[in-house]
């Protein structure tokens, strides 16, 4: 069988695999799903039910995102997105998964937690934000001026965060950030991997991807 990646575009875990797949030029079948329909296929090498998973020709599984980054630049990485400090790198998205992704899911999904109000959970995650705009004051990216896989593995989450109350965003007081967000979602990457695709159990195509 050949790597297969099972992924839901709109899901910021999947965008970072399919971004660094992307950008390696790494081939694989990309099969879209709906998470409240989740294929038997993919559980089954799976049992978590999250996205993205990646299934090796090997028959070995890959289903933390980070990793499938790492795999996919390990096969190739022309942008030299592990060039820098890898354990700086780390540090970013380890931030960005255990402490903002929390405070990004409660954001957007407010009325399922009514102990706070949304803009109290806008503001706690705005301490991540704040850390973001402080380092982009200094450099154009995260790690510097190229970008990187601490960039990358970001990016989604803050566009998402944006995306709840994009007036909102749009009048904060981050231009870096706004700036470093709005070069992420014009560039031609972003937009090759946000491309949509019909989802693989009502069609059963086999998609090349990138």
């Amino acid at each position: 069988m050949p790597t297969t990646l099972y992924s839901f575009r709109r899901c910021p875990y999947a965008m970072r695999a399919r971004l660094a797949i992307a950008v390696s030029n790494t081939p694989v079948l990309l099969r879209e799903i709906i998470l409240k329909h989740k294929p038997s296929e993919m559980l089954d090498i799976s049992p978590k039910g999250t996205v993205p998973v990646l299934q090796l020709e090997s028959g070995n599984v890959i289903d933390e995102s980070v990793d499938i980054m790492l795999w996919a630049l390990q096969q190739a990485d022309p942008q030299a997105w592990l060039a820098p400090d890898y354990p700086s790198m780390l540090q970013w998205i380890e931030q960005n998964d255990k402490q903002f992704k929390p405070l990004l899911d409660k954001y957007k999904y407010a009325v399922r937690f009514p102990e706070q109000s949304p803009q109290d959970y806008r503001q706690q995650g705005e301490a991540f934000l704040q850390k973001i705009e402080q380092q982009l004051s200094q450099t154009r990216c995260l790690m510097g001026e190229q970008q990187s896989l601490a960039d990358m593995a970001i990016l989604p989450f803050i566009r998402q965060f944006a995306s709840v109350d994009l007036r909102w965003f749009e009048q904060a007081p981050y231009p870096y950030l706004q700036a470093w967000l709005k070069h992420f979602i014009d560039s031609a990457l972003f937009r090759s991997i946000m491309q949509k695709y019909p989802t693989w159990l009502d069609s059963q195509q086999e998609i090349r991807f990138p």
